[in-house]
């Protein structure tokens, strides 16, 4: 299922198809909504990334220790780490990096 849209409407965060049909909901209590992909959505929650599916699912977490979510774009998220830029997959996995 591809995902369109991911909201934060009060203390919910919910997620929406591409034809804008609701699909799921999960609390936004200490959740950053920073990145949306083709399906799945990036979040920072205090020192962590947590990446979830479109109906809300964990699907894997990394230490946000140096890093800020740049975009999240297809089926990867881009994190500045410094003077590099990092590219990870869903499931938090490195696979590409290049100077910033």
């Amino acid at each position: 299922m591809a995902l369109s849209d991911v909201k934060t409407d009060g203390s919910w965060i919910k997620t929406y198809d591409e034809k804008g049909k609701h699909i799921s909901t999960m609390s936004s209590s200490g959740k950053n909504v920073v990145g949306i992909g083709s399906d799945f959505f990036v979040c920072e929650e205090g020192s962590w990334i947590k990446t979830y599916d479109e109906k809300c699912k964990h699907i894997a977490t990394m230490s946000s220790s140096g890093k800020t979510v740049r975009v999240a774009a297809g089926q990867t998220f881009t994190c500045k780490e410094g003077s590099w830029l990092k590219t990870y997959d869903k499931n938090c996995k490195h696979q590409n990096t290049r100077s910033a």
